[in-house]
């Protein structure tokens, strides 16, 4: 945060990016405080060890080792060590226009700055990002380590799911619209797979499709026959397995089911019409 004795590596914020690493450093335990006041960036801080505290939004959090905070642009705060243990921490900070964003796939939030202690340690990342020059290589070096770092958070400290009925549906379909062609899809694959439970999933997607979740795998698996029945030279137990069914026979029943021709007179009708 630009403090003093932390020789902080800099790179020019002017350049393009939708993420940018500015600064970092390390901090040894001393009385060092900042504030009250703003920044124009966010701040990323992780302790290595010892306490302190911070204070913003009309809260005070107290922070101990292997905890991290985050300030917020133009919000105002304040923090400050213990005076009986000081805290010793590392820090980075950026800026750009993903910063908020991916910071959203996380729990920090302004109301919520702080994240407790991580499963292992969080150091070592921000470190690897200090040690880049003014070249254009190095500085992208350094916006892809700060974005390898906010990974991480993403990863140990993700965003509780909102249920959004429209977010489900989509993700059900997008599943099965990228694997219908595997002969072991299955219902519980794609429960699995969205991590909802059955008979709620279930429900919501038969009221936005109108279809159960098995006849909409069929369904994706007849149309994309019927487009290569319309389209290629391939035989039919070739198309049969391009969508999913080791058994021609049995995909020779499903098929005629859906559209009232066999998958030969399909493709006679078609390549006649062509």
């Amino acid at each position: 945060m630009g403090e003093t004795g932390l020789n902080p590596m800099w790179h020019k914020s002017s350049r393009a990016s939708n993420l940018y690493f500015i600064s970092g450093g390390h901090k040894p335990a001393n009385p060092h405080q900042w504030g009250p006041g703003v920044r124009d960036v966010y701040a990323l801080h992780y302790i290595i060890r010892g306490q302190g505290t911070l204070e913003t939004g009309g809260q005070v959090f107290r922070l101990v080792t292997g905890e991290s905070f985050i300030i917020f642009p133009q919000k105002e705060i304040y923090y400050y060590p213990d005076p009986q243990d000081p805290w010793e921490y590392v820090w980075m900070e950026f800026s750009g226009e993903d910063a908020g964003r991916l910071l959203g796939l996380t729990q920090f939030s302004v109301v919520q700055p702080v994240v407790r202690v991580a499963p292992e340690t969080l150091q070592p990342f921000f470190h690897i990002a200090w040690n880049a020059g003014e070249s254009s290589y190095e500085m992208l070096r350094a916006d892809a380590r700060l974005r390898l770092l906010l990974s991480y958070y993403m990863e140990y400290y993700p965003k509780e799911p909102q249920v959004d009925v429209k977010d489900y549906v989509w993700l059900v379909r997008k599943y099965i619209e990228q694997n219908y062609w595997k002969p072991t899809l299955t219902v519980t694959e794609i429960v699995k797979a969205v991590n909802l439970e059955r008979s709620y999933l279930f429900r919501l997607f038969k009221g936005a499709t109108g279809k159960s979740v098995l006849e909409y795998i069929t369904s994706c698996r007849i149309r994309r026959a019927c487009e290569l029945l319309k389209t290629s030279d391939l035989p039919i137990q070739s198309v049969a397995y391009s969508v999913g069914y080791n058994d021609p026979l049995y995909f020779s029943k499903v098929f005629k089911k859906a559209t009232s021709h066999t998958p030969t007179s399909y493709m006679m009708l078609h390549q006649t019409k062509a």
